[in-house]
């Protein structure tokens, strides 16, 4: 595993249960702002999922990904339901009340 998942998994790890951050904000966090894609690849094959919560990784706009690796948009969507994650009309996260801010 290279040094670049490693850190993307050290910053998800810090996201709390209801609280999202997305790919973009991930990317940024590790130092490498133009890496939104790559923070998604490290997801994807995420080594230790339960205890590393990529499901709270989102779209910057709160889309979910529809290929959520750990059975699709909708096992994501009810994992941050059961987090008691709110969502707007339109299916998406709703940012400005779930979002996470990094102090």
């Amino acid at each position: 595993m290279g040094q670049f998942n490693k850190q993307v998994y050290e910053v998800v790890k810090q996201i709390p249960a209801g609280r999202v951050a997305s790919y973009g904000q991930i990317a940024r966090l590790v130092g490498k702002p133009r890496n939104a894609r790559f923070v998604g690849f490290a997801l994807h094959v995420n080594p230790q999922p339960g205890i590393i919560p990529c499901h709270r990784v989102v779209f910057k706009d709160g889309s979910l990904a529809s290929g959520f690796a750990f059975g699709g948009p909708d096992a994501q969507r009810n994992l941050l339901e059961a987090e008691g994650i709110q969502f707007l009309d339109d299916g998406r996260v709703d940012m400005e009340r779930c979002g996470w801010e990094v102090l």
